[in-house]
């Protein structure tokens, strides 16, 4: 019998889905800020594990204090998920944070900071393939 193989990534919307509802409801760790989102879950193939990918809105402090208390609310956590997906084996809940918004942002400023040309600039002449081809819709 074949495997489904896009059960994986079934399982993993439904946990991102249901530890994103879990953290905005709040959990009982006092280092958690409200300011997390789950940005994705990554399943291993037997369902065992699960690698959440979070965003922390903050200083780099907050965001270990937020990390150190993910990790301490996870097996808590993988208990709660797996009786609300009602899974046979709830995953083991791995928390990492995820950079790419960060790096998103850097890139964002980074091309923020180069200047248009001024106006007065002319704009570099056209290659001749182009020339000849407007020549040719022309008529000419």
């Amino acid at each position: 019998m074949p495997r489904d193989t896009r059960r994986p990534d079934r399982v993993a919307e439904a946990v991102r889905e249901e530890i994103a509802a879990l953290l905005a409801g709040g959990v009982k760790d006092p280092r958690v800020s409200a300011l997390v989102t789950v940005t994705g879950v990554e399943m291993s193939r037997d369902l065992g594990h699960a690698t959440v990918y979070v965003s922390v809105y903050g200083t780099d402090r907050e965001r270990e204090e937020t990390m150190e208390g993910l990790d301490a609310v996870a097996p808590s956590l993988r208990g709660r998920v797996g009786r609300a997906l009602r899974l046979r084996l709830a995953p083991s809940i791995h928390f990492k944070f995820d950079e790419s918004f960060a790096r998103a942002t850097r890139i964002e400023t980074l091309l923020a900071s180069i200047k248009p040309a001024p106006d007065g600039v002319t704009p570099p002449p056209a290659a001749p393939d182009d020339a000849a081809t407007e020549e040719d819709e022309r008529g000419n």
